[in-house]
């Protein structure tokens, strides 16, 4: 029997960031940035006026003041657009009307916004004076030349993105989102929503994998169900994994003879099947595969990213509870790992254990839970349904997955277990 940490390490050992690409900006949201990214020049590249307004000489206009608003009037010798290529001169004793972002004149040190004037185009009456800087974005404001805007590693967000246009890239090398298949394998599995022969019933997992998946980060496609029969087996897959990053199988991993997906595995690659010490779980199949040339019968690397080597490969139980379980333990980390993610495990903390549970020796025991309470007043953690044989609507209902040791067996009221938090 293998350990989970044991299993785990496995894992993230085979799991490198997918190679980095140079993408547009729309493609490259939500991925890992893979460079560090530098301002080539000012942004804004010259003085700019913070509103619409006038741009004047300070001593002009005096300075504001709590004393009565006084009134100056000032010729009007230039309209500045946004447009303006560069910044023009402003003569002593005159007024330039300026949009906002467009160019300060030079020798102006103050913009005085439209709502004190009387918006006047030829002559305008300026009221209540104005400081020096008033409405003024200096050169560099935003961003100064040489600086690190953003850094290699950063999951890019609308803000990041606007940071990088405004510097001027349009393009940006990230870790692109892993190409995922989830392949479901069974002959008594059927589509959700339609007619279920006899014996067979629907597949829970695929979706919620999928999704899973997608909430990770990754792009997925769902294939399946897919039968059980050897030959179209290894044809399904073979089929994907000129697409997938990563493929996740869940199901067809009973030791019975009705089951095929270790006897079609084991001429692909280096896929090892284990009992996984924890529960929900027991037999899963990690490591990699590569994809198969009809013609020739000859074994070539496959995957984006993957060195040669192969694509990575997860054989998940097919209970769903077990199935999700072990996709939060294994396979999520592995896909953040590989979407160049440095935080890849789920948040975790502490938490009081509102009712008794027992727990089964030598085994790490997931048990679906429902976490409530603050940092300040502490929290607390109410397990959901059987601990020893969690129900799928249990965990439906959970935000967390409550951890308990392999040398535990009997959890108290009151004791202090770690959780994996599931909502954000």
């Amino acid at each position: 029997m293998r350990s989970v940490a044991d299993h785990l390490a496995a894992v993230l050992d085979a799991a490198r960031p997918v190679a980095a690409l140079d993408v547009v900006l729309a493609d490259a949201e939500g991925c890992v940035l893979a460079e560090d990214v530098h301002a080539p020049h000012d942004v804004p590249g010259f003085t700019v006026a913070a509103c619409d307004g006038y741009a004047v000489h300070a001593s002009d206009v005096g300075l504001r003041g709590p004393g009565p608003a006084s009134e100056v009037t000032l010729p009007v010798v230039e309209d500045v657009a946004v447009t303006a290529p560069e910044p023009l001169r402003l003569v002593a004793g005159a007024a330039a009307l300026v949009a906002a972002g467009a160019p300060v004149p030079a020798g102006a040190d103050a913009v005085v916004p439209l709502d004190r004037t009387d918006r006047g185009r030829a002559r305008v009456v300026i009221r209540g004076g104005a400081e020096p800087g008033e409405n003024l974005r200096p050169a560099g404001h935003d961003v100064p030349v040489g600086a690190t805007v953003l850094t290699r590693g950063t999951r890019l967000a609308a803000r990041h993105l606007a940071v990088a246009a405004a510097v001027g890239r349009g393009r940006l090398a990230v870790h692109p989102r892993p190409r995922v298949v989830v392949m479901t394998v069974g002959d008594e599995l059927a589509e959700p929503g339609r007619a279920a022969r006899p014996g067979t019933r629907p597949d829970a997992n695929g979706h919620a994998l999928a999704a899973a998946a997608r909430d990770a980060g990754a792009s997925a496609l769902r294939v399946g169900p897919v039968g059980d029969e050897r030959g179209g087996l290894r044809e399904a897959i073979a089929d994907q994994l000129v697409r997938a990053d990563l493929l996740v199988l869940t199901g067809g991993l009973s030791p019975g003879p009705w089951d095929t997906v270790a006897d079609v595995l084991a001429p692909l690659g280096t896929v090892r099947f284990d009992q996984v010490a924890m529960a929900p779980g027991g037999r899963q199949g990690f490591g990699t595969v590569r994809v198969l040339d009809d013609a020739t019968d000859l074994l070539h690397p496959g995957g984006l990213g993957t060195g040669g080597s192969g694509v990575p490969l997860f054989a998940l139980p097919g209970d769903p509870v077990a199935a999700l379980v072990c996709y939060e333990v294994f396979v999520r980390p592995a896909l953040r790992a590989m979407g160049g993610h440095s935080d890849v495990y789920r948040p975790s903390l502490r938490a009081a254990v509102a009712r008794p549970i027992s727990s089964p020796a030598g085994l790490r025991q997931f048990v679906p839970a429902r976490l409530s309470g603050s940092p300040s007043e502490g929290y607390v953690v109410d397990p959901l349904g059987g601990a020893g044989d969690p129900s799928l609507a249990g965990l439906s209902a959970a935000n967390a997955l409550l951890v308990v040791g392999e040398d535990t067996t009997r959890v108290r009221a009151g004791d202090t277990l770690a959780c994996l938090v599931l909502d954000g």
